[in-house]
């Protein structure tokens, strides 16, 4: 798309915010049931399009992965919708009684979208619904990496949609910076820490707020208290889920320093049994692009020669345009595995020897998009909790806090900026207009001057009473 066009959608939408005002909660709930009905309707061609981008990616996965919890999110907000718009009353102070204070939740106006390509459907219409939800309108820019999907998205929202109310804008990576310098009221950005710094300085040049959901190395902190099969269970499955290519994967797991060589072969059965083969298996998904698979394959090739152990699933040979999953026991903390976020079915194993000293592993690094902790002891538990922040927790297990619809989604530092679903994606989209109604006896204007009669004497009350 040109940026003349690209201007002009924007422009529509602008001028509609300002010109329309806030839309009544009807009008709201009308817009998710229009989106919910897009979802269902197109549920089965959004997952062909997304595995033809993919070159393999399950229809089930896509249902589970993205379909369900949109619809979840929908659901979820339209219930709600009627109490998050209620004002919030807010407390007086005595000196300004008889008086009212409170709170209206007011949309900002348009918001922009700039979607990733891992999980293209969620991603682009998730931080939409809490958008429409608060009021707004809404721009999405989906990745160009996933261009089946962005035509029928575009399309089908083009369909059932106003495009003053939301519309959908293709285009390769010149398109998704021009989007990004639009003075949006408020800009969405799911992706690498580095693409996020790009967006961030570009959308300063208009004082845009952002939201920035990146990413990181996300640990899984397995104690010795827990068992280590139940442990290779959960992560291989959070681990392999979509070839690794999630945002919240576990990223690399610390164990105990005597289990690593077991833990690993257990991670590594649970993901043959889930995946017998590779090649022509239509439920393991194909890494996005050649690029990010040479990336991958050269990051286990350099650990390999650093003098890692390698443990591949048996049938990597036959992995065409897939990546095997694979199990790198104790690399170089300076390697490429180490250092950037792998996002790929490729899961490093570190063995420690006390917990303190795997906590110090973690705490030591930038703050993960998620913390995995295994521990049936809460006080293990609390320790593990404590040893740094990371965007959200999910406890013997994986990845799970991102489906609950009454958890915010974020991360911090490094791995983001804001967080949104549900309630707080609401409020993140929303502005908390302050109002403040005087009452029929406004007696802290009466406090003015000249200091030297009534007044004087009333406002010196005041301060004795206020600094007491």
């Amino acid at each position: 798309m040109t940026h003349d066009g690209l201007s002009d959608r924007f422009g529509l939408q602008h001028a509609a915010s300002r010109a329309e005002g806030a839309p009544s909660a009807q009008v709201r709930r009308e817009r998710l049931a229009a989106l919910k009905a897009l979802v269902l309707e197109r549920r089965e061609a959004f997952a062909r399009a997304i595995d033809a981008d993919f070159g393999a990616r399950s229809a089930m996965e896509t249902g589970l992965l993205e379909v369900t919890p949109l619809i979840r999110s929908l659901d979820h907000a339209r219930a709600h919708l009627g109490r998050w718009m209620r004002d919030e009353r807010r407390r007086v102070d005595l000196m300004f009684q008889p008086s009212r204070a409170w709170i209206r939740h007011e949309p900002l106006g348009v918001v922009g979208v700039i979607a990733p390509w891992n999980y293209p459907l969620l991603l682009a219409l998730g931080p939409t619904v809490d958008a429409l939800a608060a009021g707004n309108r809404v721009m999405i820019k989906p990745s160009e990496l996933t261009p089946a999907f962005g035509a029928l998205l575009e399309a089908a929202v083009a369909e059932r949609f106003d495009p003053a109310v939301l519309n959908v804008v293709n285009g390769g990576v010149e398109t998704a910076q021009a989007f990004s310098r639009l003075a949006f009221d408020h800009l969405v950005f799911t992706g690498s820490t580095r693409v996020g710094r790009e967006v961030m300085r570009a959308a300063a040049e208009n004082l845009t707020p952002v939201t920035l959901e990146l990413g990181g190395k996300s640990p899984a902190v397995v104690a010795p208290d827990y068992p280590l099969d139940k442990a290779a269970q959960s992560i291989s499955f959070g681990k392999f889920l979509n070839a690794g290519q999630t945002c919240i994967a576990p990223d690399y797991a610390l164990v105990p320093a005597g289990q690593v060589q077991a833990f690993a072969e257990a991670v590594l059965d649970q993901a043959r049994r889930a995946y017998p083969r590779l090649g022509d298996n239509p439920d393991y998904s194909g890494v996005i692009s050649d690029r990010h698979r040479v990336r991958l394959r050269e990051a286990v090739a350099a650990a390999r020669a650093a003098g890692a152990v390698v443990l591949e699933h048996p049938d990597a040979a036959a992995e065409g345009g897939k990546i095997a999953p694979s199990l790198v026991l104790n690399p170089p903390t300076d390697g490429l595995l180490m250092q950037e976020e792998i996002f790929g079915p490729v899961l490093p194993v570190i063995g420690y020897e006390t917990l303190d000293q795997a906590l110090a592993f973690v705490a030591a690094r930038p703050r993960p998009l998620a913390l995995y902790g295994f521990t049936n002891q809460a006080r293990t538990r609390d320790r593990i909790l404590g040893a740094g922040l990371s965007g959200g927790v999910t406890l013997n297990g994986t990845m799970l806090h991102i489906a609950q619809n009454d958890l915010p989604f974020g991360g911090v530092g490094p791995s983001g900026l804001g967080a949104y679903h549900g309630h707080e994606g609401f409020k993140r989209f929303s502005h908390a207009r302050a109002v403040y109604d005087v009452g029929p006896v406004n007696v802290f204007e009466r406090l003015g001057p000249p200091w030297d009669g009534a007044a004087g004497r009333l406002a010196r009350a005041a301060l004795r009473f206020m600094v007491r």
